[in-house]
């Protein structure tokens, strides 16, 4: 690899990926795998946090996530790809995080804060939720892994990596883990069709990375827009129209995208000639990704033979992390 550095990255197993991933994370990692040692996790355990009662849903999307990994360009010989579940160093090692870090400060974690409030747990917080920035961390360190690609929401699991990894390091006197730097998306947050926040599974505002022509069409000619843009003569506004949000990531010819806003904003265009152009772009970008998912969804037990080759990779990597780990904290019998 031409840079040392171990990217450690991944998805719950919640659905399929959709959009928002995409430009979020996935673009990054088919790049990083040529530049550097990248570990990409299916993080099964992390996904039963909010869907114990639905171990089914996570078991099944498993092999979507991988065919989505696969279909996006991430080469599998290039980057390791591995189940959370089937490595019990990673949970060994998040049980001894968590004699360094106190329940206040999980509890004041923001990122943490705003998905129980999201959830809306209230006071049913499950134990395992709280404790996911340890977990998330264990993830990381398993592997030595320096850079993590992450939004910007996620920037107090990184904080909190690195106050484990030091106190770690100090408290048993070695250097055993480095710390750990995000490698922001340079793209922005993809809003979801309905422009109401970001785009997500549960709330049926997403498009898929595996959906068809038809309801790619579908999904866009019903996306939010400019409410008082309401006869195709009137101005219209093009901050908070999502139509115009995904021109601005997805479309290439910069130009035309800016003609359609000088149009747009003096009147005269109307939403549907937007959505038209805007159903050209994504389908011009989905269409070789269904391909590939659909070439590789016809063998789904190769796809799951590289996953498990992938799993026995990392698990190698973390048996000698947790041999240091055990070493330091002299629980080496």
């Amino acid at each position: 690899m031409a840079h040392k550095s171990i990217v450690l990255t991944g998805d719950r197993p919640t659905g399929k990926l959709h959009l928002g991933h995409f430009v979020g994370s996935l673009q990054q990692r088919v790049l990083l795998q040529d530049t550097h040692e990248q570990f990409v996790m299916i993080a099964d355990v992390q996904a039963l946090t909010d869907n114990f009662e639905h171990p089914e849903k996570v078991h099944e999307n498993v092999l979507e996530v991988a065919l989505d990994y696969l279909a996006v360009g991430i080469d599998f010989k290039k980057s390791t790809v591995f189940i959370q579940s089937m490595i019990p160093e990673i949970a060994e090692l998040a049980i001894y995080y968590l004699n360094l870090v106190t329940v206040n400060r999980l509890q004041r974690n923001p990122t943490v804060k705003n998905e129980i409030n999201q959830k809306a747990f209230g006071e049913s917080v499950p134990a395992g939720f709280l404790m996911y920035p340890v977990h998330q961390a264990a993830d990381i360190t398993i592997v030595k892994g320096t850079l993590v690609p992450v939004g910007n929401d996620q920037l107090p699991m990184i904080e909190q990596t690195n106050e484990l990894v030091r106190s770690f390091n100090r408290i048993y006197n070695v250097n055993l883990f480095p710390e750990v730097s995000a490698a922001l998306s340079s793209s922005p947050r993809l809003p979801g069709i309905d422009g109401t926040g970001k785009m997500g599974k549960s709330a049926g505002n997403a498009l898929f990375l595996s959906d068809e022509a038809d309801v790619v069409v579908k999904k866009v000619m019903s996306m939010y827009t400019d409410p008082t843009h309401i006869r195709v003569e009137d101005p219209g506004c093009i901050e908070g129209n999502t139509v115009f949000t995904y021109l601005d990531i997805f479309a290439t010819d910069r130009v035309h995208v800016a003609d359609l806003k000088s149009h747009y904003q003096r009147g005269g265009l109307g939403d549907v000639k937007v959505k038209r152009y805007l159903i050209e772009v994504l389908q011009e970008v989905l269409e070789p990704i269904r391909k590939r998912r659909a070439l590789y969804a016809q063998d789904p037990g190769e796809v799951m033979r590289m996953v498990l080759q992938g799993t026995h990779v990392a698990r190698e990597v973390a048996r000698n992390t947790m041999q240091e780990v055990r070493s330091a904290m002299q629980l080496n019998y």
